[in-house]
């Protein structure tokens, strides 16, 4: 294993900042366009990254790549998708939350090793990505990206295993952190999940050919049928139209699927083992009706992260559901502000309220978290001044009190409000009438109805694979072939 080289854990966290992102990640092997069905996959799965996308495909043991800057429709063209072709391709969405937004750290990546051309689509966090790299620059690697998902090629051109599939398994047993990751060769593909399965990564079939991607979302596009979802510490190697399953990851007691998958991050109509996404969110808001009950009039949303959770609390307490807040969904990521201020500019840009519903009316605000507390206040005062008597805020989550080092951005410790201050305190800082957030107790026993072992470190400060001395440390991101006719598909 490799050690940190003058360079304490802390250090090379906070150093390690600039790595910041979030992924998506899809696998086709054995399809005639496959390409093309890759594309419309990332389409799916946009909402996990929108800042850049990439197609590696193979064809006669040649890789043909492309990568680009921004959403999927954009990168890719007919044209663009009539130069990767072969049956065989790997594709990747990136979100950088903090870290440089360049082309170079565009995924996927490739390289050239002596078992011949791989290349790596990765989604997850590497928590000792900086120490690893530090320790592979000292032997004389050169990295060309910022991103710590380029750490698992090194390894994998480094070790000394014989087969692509044992040297990336070499690779992988030297970091640590959060993964799910495809990765294409001249012949196969290979997913993996990390032993505490943290990332999702779904299996299906397509026309007699194999598909792997984050999100059941990306099979329904494409009308491919699910087959299971990928075991945490799991590998399947795809070779002639045949899936191989190995283990050789050491698991933990208890696995550590992302509960913030259910809760944020995936699209709703997703579904992971024991629940599709959106009625486990509905289930989150009905129980919160039951924890924190209000006297109002109506239960409003706001778009779209609240959506689901708001209509559970609504059937669950009888209140009526009204959409009063428009969310203007042609927004980027940046504006121009008008030279002259406009009070509260930032959210009228992304949301406004519909003052002919809330006039008068005392409503329940239902949204997903509380981060910093900066957005609810204007939010809450943009809901007064268009007419509501009072607004009760209720969180379809504990409070959030600890960053996330497994691959979801969120600020430091001391940015979170709730690591801060009260209930009541928060309560009175983005003026709401009353303030009530879902019991980490209640979250908890949600999630024991689902087939799978969770990580609540967010709410709950119990991380899987420990950080030390990181309290105060952002997340830190992974939000980083002979064309065959395929065999009849069967799974080993």
């Amino acid at each position: 294993m490799f050690a940190p080289k003058d360079i304490s854990e802390v250090a090379a966290l906070k150093e390690a900042e600039r790595f910041k992102d979030e992924c998506g990640i899809v696998g086709i092997h054995g399809h005639a366009e496959a390409s093309n069905i890759a594309y419309l996959a990332l389409y799916a799965l946009q909402h996990r990254g929108q800042e850049s996308g990439g197609i590696v495909s193979t064809q006669g043991g040649e890789q043909f790549v492309h990568r680009g800057m921004g959403y999927v429709a954009d990168v890719f063209t007919e044209k663009v998708l009539a130069r990767l072709p072969g049956r065989h391709a790997i594709g990747h969405v990136r979100y950088s939350t903090t870290g440089a937004s360049t082309l170079r750290n565009a995924q996927p990546f490739c390289a050239n090793t002596d078992g011949g051309p791989v290349a790596i689509a990765h989604n997850g966090n590497l928590v000792n990505a900086t120490a690893v790299r530090r320790e592979l620059e000292g032997r004389g690697a050169i990295f060309s990206t910022t991103s710590d998902s380029e750490v698992i090629v090194h390894l994998l051109a480094r070790s000394r295993e014989t087969s692509l599939e044992d040297r990336l398994i070499d690779a992988l047993t030297r970091v640590k952190g959060a993964f799910s990751l495809v990765m294409l060769t001249h012949d196969a593909l290979i997913a993996v999940r990390d032993a505490n399965g943290f990332r999702p990564l779904v299996l299906g079939q397509l026309d007699g050919a194999w598909v792997v991607a984050s999100e059941t979302c990306a099979l329904d596009l494409i009308g491919a049928t699910v087959v299971r979802h990928l075991d945490a510490g799991e590998m399947i190697v795809v070779r002639r139209g045949r899936v191989r399953s190995l283990r050789p990851f050491q698991r933990p007691t208890r696995e550590s699927f992302c509960i913030f998958e259910y809760m944020y991050f995936a699209r709703p109509d997703s579904n992971f083992p024991g629940s599709n996404v959106y009625l486990f969110r509905k289930s989150l808001g009905k129980l919160l009706a039951r924890e924190h009950p209000a006297e109002a009039d109506l239960v409003v949303p706001l778009l779209d992260s609240g959506s689901a959770a708001a209509l559970g609390f609504s059937e669950e307490s009888g209140i009526p559901y009204e959409t009063a807040i428009i969310r203007n969904h042609f927004v980027g990521r940046t504006f121009i502000e008008p030279a002259q201020s406009i009070r509260n500019f930032g959210v009228k840009v992304k949301h406004n309220a519909i003052r002919g519903v809330l006039d008068g009316k005392s409503v329940v605000l239902v949204d997903d978290s509380i981060v910093r507390g900066t957005s609810m206040l204007k939010i809450s005062n943009m809901m007064r001044a268009a007419g509501a008597a009072k607004v009760h805020v209720r969180i379809a989550a504990p409070p959030t009190i600890r960053p996330c080092h497994y691959g979801i951005d969120m600020p430091t410790r001391a940015e979170l409000i709730a690591s801060n201050k009260s209930v009541d305190e928060i309560r009175a800082a983005i003026s709401a009438d009353s303030l009530g957030y879902l019991s980490l107790d209640g979250l908890r026993g949600l999630g024991k109805k689902l087939e799978q072992g969770h990580c609540d470190a967010c709410f709950s400060d119990e991380y899987p694979v420990p950080i030390a001395g990181a309290e105060d440390v952002p997340q830190l991101s992974l939000f980083r072939s002979v064309e065959e006719e395929p065999a009849d598909p069967e799974v080993e």
